[in-house]
């Protein structure tokens, strides 16, 4: 098992007043060298929205843009006529393919909006562009690691162009995750959202990662209440 350990304290930092973002890669213009992806993991933008304030009308193309919003909601519309809400416990995944224009705003005039904005580069170019949005609110059960998105379609999960699934957890302090990789020779990206846990004799703390690769399993034990998200991701 190889490791890259990617610590809260050296992610990108960005604060115009409406917008707080902490960039985990390479983004805008914050720029590291060593930390322009994980495999086909690109972007992990995690970000605090000011109440009414959001990201206007701009293009994408040939990305697997994931959004899920951990406090609040956000409001989407794009070019492809959808709008709606998405609410903390939902997540959202667009395929950009051959182009899309899109925007979002918190859709709370009181309250700041929380949220993790993902990119992955996408496993087919110049797709048609698709929208789609699910709630995993009765799903996420404390102790259980859920599947949120997966490349197989199912009417459980919601699916990506891309050979990667995300996979969510609460659990109690004292606990053992037993994760096998989905998809052989792929990575996996743990992102800590809350709480303490220890991998590989590794300590991650709140907004902590890890990448991991070159094995097939790995083990997460939690130190204390912990919450955290598992990228899947292909690492070529």
């Amino acid at each position: 098992m190889k490791t890259i350990f990617y610590p809260e304290s050296q992610r990108g930092k960005n604060d115009i007043g409406w917008l707080k973002a902490n960039f985990s890669f390479s983004f805008a213009s914050y720029y590291d060298p060593e930390k322009i992806h994980f495999g086909a993991l690109r972007v992990l933008n995690d970000d605090t929205i000011a109440a009414g304030k959001g990201f206007g009308t701009h293009p994408h193309d040939n990305m697997e843009i994931i959004t899920i919003p951990l406090e609040g909601a956000l409001e989407h519309k794009d070019s492809m006529g959808n709008t709606g809400v998405i609410n903390a416990g939902e997540v959202q995944v667009m395929s950009a393919g051959t182009g899309v224009y899109h925007s979002e705003y918190n859709a709370s005039a009181t309250e700041d909006a929380k949220t993790l904005q993902i990119w992955l580069f996408p496993r087919e170019m110049n797709i048609q562009p698709r929208y789609d949005q699910k709630s995993f609110k009765e799903a996420l059960k404390p102790n259980q690691l859920i599947t949120l998105i997966s490349p197989v379609k199912s009417e459980d999960t919601l699916w990506l162009n891309q050979d990667a699934t995300f996979s969510m957890g609460n659990f109690e302090a004292g606990r053992q995750v037993e994760y096998d990789i989905k998809t052989p020779g792929n990575g996996a990206y743990i992102f800590v959202i809350e709480g303490v846990v220890k991998i590989n004799n590794t300590v991650l703390n709140k907004r902590d990662a890890l990448g991991v690769y070159d094995t097939s399993s790995l083990t997460i034990e939690t130190d204390q209440l912990s919450r955290f998200l598992i990228i899947d991701i292909p690492m070529s």
